[in-house]
């Protein structure tokens, strides 16, 4: 019998601590293949490198870094790398939280989806650091916690799969290998960044500038991610990549638009069955 076969990857970089471990956590479910950004590309959300080439460096039989992004990482992963597709996306595990909004940003979370796009089980997993870090430095962090849940849950997904174009968005509190209060299911939160752009100098005395503040860690926000991890439980998000607002389609009908021509639509005014591609249907 075919072991399933478990792409992981990440936004941190292949050396990154988070990988490591769930690379050996995920070793009891199948064959683990390991495709990743040679260096930290956090933030870089689903950007893809079509005007520069991509290099691979081999570092095991079934691990490769790749000079790009995350998004690039699978994508060559799935295209180019393995021997067949992957039964599974797994991305993770990122050092810091992607709650709320940040996952527009979000290196990790664009990796699973990318997973997700070409209609396979994808799952992203953060652990959430605490903002201010001083007093972790210096220690080895624990991941066991993050990666022994990333290990069920895609157990239970190969289980039983997800809707198709589905990613799992799991964020998990920071416990230093305690056990968690729970898993929760919520929807997104919002993500309140201190708005800020610092202006400081360099040593030639030229300006330059660095955007980011604080995070708040509540939003108020009934079961949204934020509210969970600040009360301790571990969240997971269903997300998909179609971002289409159907609530809206009513505003936009009304909408005045100069005299173009009004063309009837069948969307009608209720939420929407996320879109479905050819290659998921045979999925």
């Amino acid at each position: 019998m075919t072991q399933p076969l478990i792409l992981i990857s990440n936004d941190d970089g292949i050396r990154a601590p988070g990988i490591q471990a769930l690379k050996e956590a995920c070793r009891e479910l199948g064959e683990v293949w390991v495709a990743a950004p040679e260096h930290e590309q956090s933030a870089k959300s689903h950007a893809i490198s079509l005007h520069e080439p991509l290099r691979f460096k081999k570092y095991d039989e079934r691990e490769f870094s790749i000079t790009g992004t995350p998004s690039d990482a699978v994508y060559c992963g799935i295209h180019h790398l393995l021997p067949r597709k992957p039964d599974i996306v797994i991305s993770g595990i990122n050092s810091g939280p992607n709650l709320g909004n940040d996952v527009i940003y979000s290196g990790t979370v664009a990796a699973a989806m990318e997973g997700a796009m070409f209609g396979h089980r994808a799952i992203a997993v953060s652990l959430c650091l605490p903002e201010h870090q001083d007093k972790l430095r210096g220690k080895n962090l624990d991941y066991s916690v993050a990666a022994k849940l990333s290990r069920d849950i895609a157990y239970g997904c190969l289980q039983r799969p997800v809707q198709p174009g589905i990613t799992l968005n799991v964020n998990v509190p920071y416990t230093e290998g305690k056990e968690t209060g729970g898993v929760k299911v919520c929807r997104l939160g919002y993500t309140n960044w201190a708005s800020s752009v610092h202006e400081r100098k360099d040593p030639r005395g030229k300006r330059y500038y660095w955007i980011g503040g604080e995070r708040s860690g509540s939003d108020g926000i009934a079961d949204s991610d934020n509210e969970a991890i600040a009360k301790g439980f571990v969240s997971v998000t269903p997300l998909h990549y179609d971002l289409t607002a159907s609530r809206s389609f009513d505003y936009l009908r009304n909408l005045a638009i100069g005299s173009a021509d009004r063309i009837d639509d069948e969307l009608g005014n209720e939420p929407l069955e996320p879109v479905v591609t050819p290659f998921m249907k045979s999925k």
